[in-house]
Parts: C-alpha cells; structure tokens; sequence
C-alpha cells in the first residue's frame, strides 16, 4: 500500500510523525524542567522557613528546658501556617522529634538524613518520610560556642510542589498543541505543493518517468534542447549536440547544471531563437556545416491555483539535419536546369528545322547550307568550351544549362577559362551548389538590369585551387548590404521574381537561402569568398586543393 502513496502523502506523514514526536519530546523536556524549577524553588522557600525557625532564640532556649515540645509544637505549628509549608520538624540531636504537624509522631526519632546538619550545615534533600516524599531543608541551631543543640526541619510534600506545578501543564499543553497544530499545518500545505508539482505520482514513478526520459532523450533521431525562462539550456540530447557542436552527455551521468545560451557556441540566429522563447514551425538555420530545420514550442504546465494562465517553464526545441535533403534539393536543382535548356534546345531546334526545311522547299540550298554550318559552329564552340575547359561533365552541363537559361531570359553568359579548370578532390555537389546559386543570383540580377545584360563567368585553377568569379551586370550591391546578403533569410528579390531556383528561399521552400548556402559550401571547403558591388556585382569564390588520402 505504501507504494500507491503519492510522494506528499508520504512527506505530510512522515512530517506529521516528526512533529508529533518533536512535540511529544520537548513537551516531556519542558515538563522535566519545570518539576526541577519547582522542587528547586521549594527548596530554596524551606531553606529560608528553616534558617529563620532555627535562628529565632525560642527554640536554643526551649532545647534547655526538660520538655521542649510544650513551648516548641504551639509555636512550629503558627509557622507552619504562615510558611505555607506541610511540616516544621524541631527535634533533638538525637533524632527526637520535638514538634511535627501529627501529634502521634511526638517524641518519635526523625526519618531521613541529619548528618550534615550536624556538622553545622543547611541541607536540603527530596525524601520520604512519614507525610510521603517531600522537599526539605535540615538547618542545625547552634549555641554561642558553635555547638549543635538541636535541629530544625521544614519542608512541604511532592504532592504539593505538583499541585503547584499544575498550573502550569496548561501552559505546556498549549505550547505543545500550538507545535502540533502547527506542524501540521506546513506539512499539509507542503504536501499540496508536492501534489501539485508532481501531479500526484510516487517516487518509484518518478524514478521510472526519468528512466523513461533519459532513454527516450538519447535514443530519438532528432535535435531536442529544453530552455528555461531565464534563457538557459537545461537539457539536450546526443542528437543535438551533435547538430550544434555541443559536449556529448554521458548516459546516467545526473542533472546538468544550467549554462547561458551567451556560453554556448551556436550560431546568432539559433541564439537569437532560443531566448527570444517564440513558437517555431519548420524554420531553416545554418549551423557550421549543417542545415537544421527547427521547430519551438512552450514548455506548459498546469495551471497555478488562483491564475487564470498555465505556467511556462520554458520553450522545447526539436532539430532536424536538413544538410543532405538539401544537397539532394541542389542536385535536383540542376537537373531541373538541365532539363530546361533541353527543352529550350529543343524548342530553337525545332524552330531552325523549320527554317531550314522551308529555304530547302524554296529551293534555296545554299543558304540552307549556311544557315545550318553557322548554327552547328555556334553551338560546337560552347559544347568545345566545356569539354575542353571544365574536366567534370556534371559542372560542364550545369554551366551549358545556365547558358540556355541565360538566353531565354535575354541575358548573355559568357565563359573564360584558364587552366585545367581541374575540380580533383572537390565534392561535385558543393561545386554544384555554389556556382548553381551563384549564376541563378547573377542571371536574376542582370535581367532586371540596364542593356546589354551579360553575366561573366572565369573558371581558373592551378595547383593551389580552383577559382571561380561571377559578374553580372545588373544593380550594384549597396556597400551597406554586403555582410547581410550572405545571411540567411535576406533577400533583395520579389516574392514573384522569376528564376529563383535554389538561390533563394526563407524557411522550408522560402527565400533567402541561396547565398548563405554558397557561404557555408565555401567554409566547409576551407575557401574564401569576396563581394565587389561597384559595377554589377561580382562573386569572387577561392576553393584550396583538396590532396586524396593516400592509404598505406
């Protein structure tokens, strides 16, 4: 049954046990105490009766005479009175009693101790005699010489002492009430509290929900990071440390201590997210060399008591690696090219057939014969330039796309080449998404620009890398805009411009994702990029050889 109890079931008991023994051993201590104050105030009372009746000269004048109780009894009993006290015992140095409060006790020898008094001295004991147990005080009543001629005991019954300490358990009793009371009261208002906090589950459940989530945090294949109000990282999995470059957490290894997001290396706009604590759904951030796609959510609680609002604790984050869909998006990206500047090959080829054909029905052979030698040089020389210049087909064909592309939309794309225009040790896909953005940016730009609307692409290598510079002849970039346009989500182009291909997007499919993914290819590959917006804009891209590992 113990182990159905909630976990404040279990504190308000064993809180309610503490106080009540807390309560019943300072009740007993304070009773103790009390009883040894009184039986010590008593005491000191008898010690003053029994000094002033041993002091008063009657009593060393009656020890003289033949029968001292005629002249000590009348007067011992007038002090008993007075006194408040329950018994004043003259009697003889021989123990003879001489007075006491009961007349058959007359001439009996004394019960109890005398033999400091004998010596002189004031003693008080707790003893029994004839009247029970009682507090009292044995003084000696000496001559001029210092000899003991009789003694003089007074005192009053423990019966008595705790008739007066009675008075006071009511005191007791309500302190030890008020304790219990209020102890009760905390550990019932503690025990909501830890109702409430932990919505009623037991410590063995709570054991198991953290068994639960500590798997459950390094077993799921996405991104998750927990943030709390004050923008501090209170948990985050395997998978998000990898994503965003954090230290590995070791299973079982206990609570983490919250760190400041200003402390963590994450990227300005990830930080920027994550203390801003706003909802999220499927926003694109680059983080180093990889693209996550990040969705955030308020951490919700239950609703306080007295607050018409839930309680926020905080914002949950999950991550997804959205580098290789990306990477596919940017290949499929340029076979869409390559498959546009085929229709649109096919489109002027059939456009010059028809031409052909109908100076060949015209009987115009010889400039059918032109027509078609002067469009077959056209065509060659661009598809020689490739070949010869650029050593990869994947690259060669994206660049013929673009040109086709280029020509549909007015715009003229010229090629130089110097070198072997070698591409060894470079991932195609990164070369594709860096010069595929860079020219779908220039081709956009020049279009909407003043005649004649050219874009210059150099390709240049050598030992060192690979160079690569696009120049288009469209709007010059304000100097202002220069470190914004290769961040991610800025755009310069309408929502409907034309030809935004994989050189734009916001989010998942939006704008402003086309340069910050060529900024990020480029870094990856350890290679420099430069912006000159004097006239037109020109892209100025460095990428260092990259030496094949050779296997021993």
């Amino acid at each position: 049954m113990i182990h159905r109890w909630s976990l404040a079931r279990r504190l308000f008991v064993a809180n309610l046990l503490v106080v009540l023994v807390f309560t019943a051993i300072v009740g007993t201590a304070t009773f103790v105490d009390a009883r040894d104050h009184a039986y010590q105030e008593a005491g000191l009372r008898m010690t003053g009766v029994a000094a002033a009746v041993a002091a008063n000269p009657l009593v060393l004048q009656a020890a003289d005479t033949p029968d001292p109780t005629a002249v000590l009894q009348p007067y011992a009993l007038d002090v008993m009175a007075g006194a408040g006290a329950d018994f004043i015992t003259i009697m003889a140095p021989d123990r003879t009693r001489w007075t006491h409060p009961r007349t058959e006790e007359l001439g009996n020898p004394y019960i109890g101790s005398i033999d400091a008094a004998l010596d002189g001295q004031v003693y008080t004991e707790v003893t029994a005699g004839t009247l029970g147990p009682s507090v009292r005080t044995i003084a000696p009543v000496k001559d001029a010489g210092g000899t003991v001629k009789a003694l003089v005991a007074a005192g009053v019954t423990v019966r008595t002492v705790d008739v007066a300490l009675s008075s006071r358990l009511m005191a007791l009793l309500a302190i030890g009430l008020g304790l219990l009371v209020g102890g009760s009261l905390a550990a019932w208002l503690l025990g909501r509290y830890l109702k409430r906090v932990t919505r009623g589950w037991g410590p063995e459940q709570l054991a198991q929900l953290f068994a639960y989530y500590e798997s459950v945090l390094h077993s799921v294949r996405e991104g998750l990071i927990l943030v709390d109000t004050r923008g501090r990282v209170v948990m985050y999995n395997d998978q998000a440390a990898e994503l965003l470059g954090l230290p590995q957490r070791t299973p079982g290894a206990g609570p983490v201590h919250p760190q400041p997001l200003a402390e963590l290396p994450l990227a300005a706009s990830l930080k920027e997210l994550f203390e801003s604590g706003r909802t999220a759904h499927d926003e694109i951030h680059l983080t180093g060399p990889r693209i996550v796609v990040v969705n955030q959510e308020p951490a919700v609680g239950p609703t306080s008591p007295g607050s018409r609002r839930p309680a926020v604790y905080g914002t949950v984050a999950t991550l997804r690696d959205r580098t290789e869909i990306e990477s596919l998006g940017s290949e499929l990206e340029t076979m869409r090219t390559l498959s546009d500047a085929l229709r649109a090959q096919t489109h002027e080829h059939a456009n010059r057939l028809h031409t052909m054909v109908s100076l060949l029905e015209l009987g115009r052979t010889r400039e059918a014969l032109d027509f078609a030698t002067q469009d077959l040089e056209l065509s060659q020389q661009l598809t020689d330039e490739m070949i010869s210049s650029v050593d990869e087909p994947v690259l060669s064909a994206l660049i013929m796309g673009k040109a086709s592309e280029a020509n549909e939309r007015g715009v003229k794309l010229n090629l130089s080449t110097e070198g072997s225009a070698s591409v060894a040790g470079l991932a195609v896909q990164d070369l594709v998404t860096i010069l595929g953005n860079l020219l779908d940016n220039a081709i956009d730009s020049a279009a909407e620009g003043p005649l004649p609307r050219v874009v210059e692409l150099t390709v240049e290598s050598d030992e060192e890398g690979l160079d690569l510079g696009v120049h288009d002849s469209g709007p010059p970039i304000d100097p202002r805009e220069v470190d914004n346009i290769l961040r991610h989500g800025y755009s310069t182009k309408p929502t409907d411009s034309p030809g935004t291909g994989s050189g734009a997007g916001t989010g998942v499919g939006g704008r402003g994702i086309g340069l910050a993914l060529v900024r990020q290819a480029v870094q990856r590959l350890g290679g420099t990029l430069t912006i000159n917006g004097v006239r037109g804009t020109k892209f100025q891209v460095f990428l260092p050889a990259h030496q094949p590992e050779v296997h021993t």
